[in-house]
């Protein structure tokens, strides 16, 4: 890639395919087989492949739904995406920008007089743009359970104001689930639907996305992915619940469907906003709008992420430009890329075991045999970690959730990742070792598979206004002590 051309101009060579080939029809019967043997190799209960190539939707099937009813895995089963649907919260919010009904740089304040962050001098900062590309500084792992009603999302950003910020708005990205739910009361407020019914109406049914949902209830009419958990190395157990998320989590987290419907969305974005039958959702422009560079991804080992646009994660594979995003809810797991100069899209939808190992084989060969994509190698420090003094490292950072204390044990950096305030319970503190990969990126030892292939990326790194902070799984931590 020459070296003066920038980033916009080398996403829209490799989307016009300068380097990448076009796709071709792939051999179910072989994938079929390939699916099986993978998903059992990591001892993942079941897994659903929608693979579109060719302008064809293909989708596949393998395992069981619940290892103790045995349940088969269909292709019309649904699986929870956890984190995906913050793709479709922000395909709703950009419909709603191109009709006049929303200006992305207008403070949310603007639409939310009631919206507040624990900074009045941040709060008329935080505009809509900067919550779509996770630069609001809006925090992650807030939790409030807004109950089952019509004003839950409502009586999530009220309790939501006294919530620190990650960063001061605009200087850096982390990752903001916070401010995905603040885009769905946007959608609410906009619209004067609940979020589900404008998702409904205003994606859901134009697109005829009939295996989509939002709500448990719905999820009755299917087979439904019940999510395991359990130790690595060994056949997951069914969850002790089929969802820990409350209805106030839907924008960010709660969307219900088949593998097929979530690459049939993609399609959508893939045809510029525009349905098989030629109904439009975005226009072109629009569409191009949330796959373009807002911000690099100073975390880019944990989703092998380039950089992040208005929804979409953007990927570099040697040139060849991508987008996507993950999603995990209570051991489930959802990985969607999308390769444009192919016009391929897969989606992978899992319940549970080394879902991310799965993804990650089963990723490389589909993605080199149909869209020309080479994909990184495992995150992995290298045979010999270089020196690196971690002195400048220890100390305690704190996010809203999330405490991470660095030491020095003997030599070797440790860090202990705990949740707190509404996050307590969410899981134990996780013990991590940290084996240097550059002077600021380490590998950490001991977190599972859920988080990464088999090392979770550690990153330290410095704010604009000059504040040590740590990065875990996009998020930024601020260092306090």
């Amino acid at each position: 890639m020459p070296q003066n051309m920038n980033r916009d101009e080398q996403y829209e060579r490799g989307r016009r395919g300068a380097e990448a080939p076009a796709g071709r029809t792939p051999d179910l019967a072989r994938w079929q087989a390939r699916l099986d043997e993978l998903r059992a190799e990591h001892r993942v209960p079941a897994a659903s492949l929608a693979i579109l190539v060719d302008g064809t939707v293909h989708e596949l099937a393998s395992g069981v739904l619940h290892r103790g009813t045995g349940v088969e895995a269909t292709t019309d089963s649904v699986f929870q995406l956890g984190s995906i649907a913050k793709i479709y919260t922000a395909t709703l919010i950009m419909r709603l920008a191109e009709s006049g009904e929303l200006d992305l740089d207008a403070p949310v304040t603007d639409v939310l007089p009631e919206f507040s962050v624990a900074d009045p001098a941040a709060t008329r900062e935080i505009t809509i743009r900067r919550l779509l590309s996770h630069t609001s500084g809006l925090t992650c792992d807030f939790t409030y359970d807004g109950g089952r009603g019509d004003d839950c999302l409502a009586r999530y950003v009220e309790a939501a104001r006294g919530v620190a910020l990650d960063c001061p708005p605009g200087t850096a990205l982390s990752y903001s689930s916070v401010g995905y739910n603040v885009l769905g009361r946007i959608v609410e407020v906009v619209t004067g639907k609940v979020w589900d019914e404008a998702l409904r109406d205003l994606l859901l049914t134009p697109l005829g996305l009939t295996h989509t949902m939002t709500l448990p209830e719905e999820a009755l009419r299917f087979r439904a992915a019940m999510g395991h958990l359990g130790e690595a190395g060994r056949d997951p157990e069914p969850a002790p619940s089929w969802d820990l998320m409350p209805r106030s989590a839907g924008p960010y987290g709660r969307v219900i469907a088949t593998a097929g419907d979530v690459v049939r969305l993609a399609r959508a974005h893939l045809d510029g906003g525009a349905a098989p039958d030629g109904t439009r959702v975005l226009s072109e422009e629009s569409a191009a709008l949330m796959r373009r560079r807002v911000v690099d991804s100073p975390d880019r080992w944990t989703v092998s992420a380039d950089g992040w646009g208005l929804g979409w994660t953007l990927y570099d594979w040697g040139g060849v430009q991508g987008y996507g995003h993950d999603g995990a809810s209570i051991g489930q797991y959802g990985y969607l890329r999308v390769v444009p100069s192919a016009g391929v899209a897969i989606a992978l939808l899992t319940n549970g075991g080394g879902a991310r190992e799965l993804y990650a084989a089963l990723y490389r060969e589909l993605l080199a045999e149909l869209a020309g994509v080479t994909m990184p190698a495992p995150f992995a420090p290298p045979a010999r970690p270089p020196a690196v003094d971690l002195a400048p490292y220890v100390g305690t950072y704190r996010r809203e959730g999330v405490v991470i204390t660095v030491t020095e044990r003997e030599g070797a950096g440790h860090a202990v990742y705990e949740f707190v305030d509404g996050m307590k319970d969410f899981s134990e503190p996780l013990e991590i070792g940290l084996v240097p990969v550059t002077e600021t990126v380490f590998a950490g030892t001991g977190v599972g598979a859920a988080f990464s292939e088999d090392y979770m990326p550690v990153v330290f790194s410095t704010l604009a206004d000059g504040t040590a902070c740590v990065y875990i799984g996009m998020r930024c931590g601020p260092k306090v002590a």
